[in-house]
């Protein structure tokens, strides 16, 4: 019993040597059967980290292995045991280069043996074993890599797409192929005419200066139900100009011609024609803006207008001339304006036959009108808008050669819509109600319906198609009417059977009402047209009309038929 208690205290530790010593025996054999079978045990010795990335249990450092009497220390193809697999890693090992995470394990396999093998770091056996295990998660210190997607004809998790063949005792090698740049963007197809006019810069301003020079044929020129035919010859002049500012606009549109006969005929019936429009905006804010516009007319009344007196010698002409100036201001999506306009129509006097000289002072006089416009924004491109305007027309003398008081007042109501769809419509068109009353009581008030039009259709890369409508109310000298309420609307279509060379169709339509006077007359209008463009500076143009006029009266409709050929130089 006392030996027995002698020995009892040595025993246990007696057990755990001989116990230590029969493990360490037992881990060597089975490391050197992991070495030479290459049979792995991941949970053996190294403890798997499934906890929170942000709170990892804490290990203590393990010493490094020494050499013993069983030989050098063996490398395993395990991860360290202070790392885990989920983001976290403890082992203070320096970062790595960043890899892309593959849709596949099959491809993450195959980049990290390719990546292996060039580095020369890991041989075939190594290679086995580093593709049997799971993929090493990257550091979540790391930064991530932007890839470019794959093609769409890629097959990502088939291995024989990813791995391209090797010689016999390499490890495969990822097909990666050339790399790939991103394609360049296409450009936007340019839609700019070759044969427009590229202009001359004048400090901040765009100029287009162009002339055109017309010889023709003329069936009836003086628009008479016997008229004669006549050569005619044209020369009009053309000047646009465009500002080119940040802020604030002006632009101006001046076309002028003239126009001679020969033999020419009595009246005469060449004569000048000048119409030219200046419009002006000032941006006071983002929101307020300051309209302008300065405008002039030198024309003649046709040949065959009613007004003119017999036995004229020539067309007297007359000018008008005038502008007006307005302030708008938009309220989020409401646009609110009113402009005042002021306008003087004058004749010059008639020269008769006979050498006498017929004054037109009573046909002079200057019109006064006020509007008031307010549009609202639906959308950006469809605005609706409601109008209505008051003016008044005061002649220099009082009374007419037949003694009519033709001083009046008028006051016109209209709604449209301005507008512009998809890029293919655009423009805009109004409906409306207008009176004119006289001082005279005898006058009785021109009314009616009113519409004007400006729109304008791409209807293809080809083709373009435009209408236009006014309405107006001018004077009359004849005894007993009170006004001429006049409606002209007119569609042009063009279109390019190549870019050079463009074809055009015109219809029109127009009916003058003679208010006081039973005479209602009817005007319509065909044509056809041929443009030959050569470059961007010289043009051919060739162009046939048709007029024809049927009046409720007799000894008033007459046919026209015009043929006209010209050359336009433009910069």
């Amino acid at each position: 019993m006392q030996r027995l208690r002698l020995l009892s205290p040595a025993a246990p530790r007696a057990a755990c040597l001989l116990l230590a010593a029969g493990l360490a025996v037992a881990a060597g054999i089975v490391m050197a059967q992991t070495t030479q079978t290459g049979l792995r045990y991941p949970d053996l010795l190294a403890p798997r980290l499934e906890t929170n990335a942000n709170k990892p249990p804490r290990f203590s450092k393990s010493s490094p292995a020494r050499n013993t009497e069983w030989g050098a220390p063996t490398t395993f193809a395990l991860p360290p045991s202070g790392a885990g697999t989920t983001g976290f890693d403890a082992t203070n090992a320096p970062d790595r280069p960043t890899t892309v995470r593959p849709r596949s394990g099959t491809t993450a396999n195959a980049q990290a043996n390719a990546q292996n093998s060039q580095n020369g770091e890991m041989s075939a056996l190594r290679v086995t074993q580093a593709a049997q295990m799971p993929p090493t998660p990257p550091s979540p210190y790391q930064l991530p890599q932007i890839v470019e997607p794959a093609p769409a004809n890629a097959t990502a998790n088939t291995a024989t797409n990813a791995l391209a063949a090797a010689p016999p005792g390499e490890p495969p090698v990822p097909a990666v192929g050339p790399i790939r740049k991103p394609l360049p963007k296409r450009r936007a197809r340019s839609e700019e005419d070759p044969y427009a006019p590229l202009g001359i810069r004048v400090g901040a301003f765009n100029v287009y200066p162009s002339l055109e020079l017309i010889g023709g044929y003329d069936t009836n020129p003086g628009q008479s139900p016997d008229g004669k035919a006549a050569w005619l010859y044209t020369a009009q002049p053309e000047l646009r100009m465009q500002s080119d500012w940040s802020r604030h606009s002006l632009k101006a549109d001046l076309r002028g011609s003239y126009t001679g006969y020969s033999p020419d005929q009595e009246p005469t019936l060449s004569r000048p024609y000048f119409n030219g429009t200046v419009d002006g905006r000032i941006d006071v804010s983002h929101r307020t803006r300051i309209d302008l516009q300065g405008r002039g007319l030198i024309s003649t009344d046709n040949p065959g207008n009613p007004n003119l007196q017999a036995g004229l010698a020539k067309l007297p002409i007359y000018f008008v001339y005038g502008g007006y100036a307005g302030i708008g201001h938009r309220f989020n999506r409401l646009d609110l304006s009113v402009k005042g306009d002021a306008q003087r129509t004058e004749y010059q006097n008639s020269t008769l036959t006979d050498g006498s000289i017929v004054s037109n002072k009573d046909q002079n006089y200057d019109q006064y009108t006020g509007t008031f416009r307010a549009g609202y924004q639906v959308t950006p491109d469809v605005i609706p808008f409601a109008e209505a305007s008051v003016d008044t027309r005061k002649h220099d003398l009082n009374a007419d050669a037949s003694g009519y008081q033709r001083d009046s007042n008028s006051i016109t109501g209209k709604g449209g819509m301005t507008f512009k769809m998809r890029g293919s419509l655009a423009g805009e068109v109004a409906l409306g109600y207008t009176k004119r009353s006289y001082e005279d009581p005898r006058l009785v008030p021109v009314q009616g319906l009113i519409g004007n039009a400006s729109l304008v259709w791409n209807a293809s890369a080809l083709t373009t198609v435009k209408l236009s409508g006014a309405s107006t109310v001018g004077e009359s000298t004849i005894a007993g009417t009170s006004g001429v309420l006049y409606r002209d609307v007119g569609l042009q279509v063009d279109h390019a059977f190549r870019r050079w060379l463009i074809g055009t169709v015109k219809l029109g339509y127009g009916n003058d009402d003679y208010v006081g006077l039973s005479r209602d007359d009817n005007r319509f209008s065909a044509g056809v047209g041929l443009t030959y463009k050569f470059n961007r500076w010289l043009q051919l143009k060739g162009e046939i009309d048709q007029y024809w006029l049927r009046s409720n009266q007799s000894g008033n409709n007459y046919n026209e038929t015009l043929f006209l050929l010209g050359l336009k130089l433009q910069r």
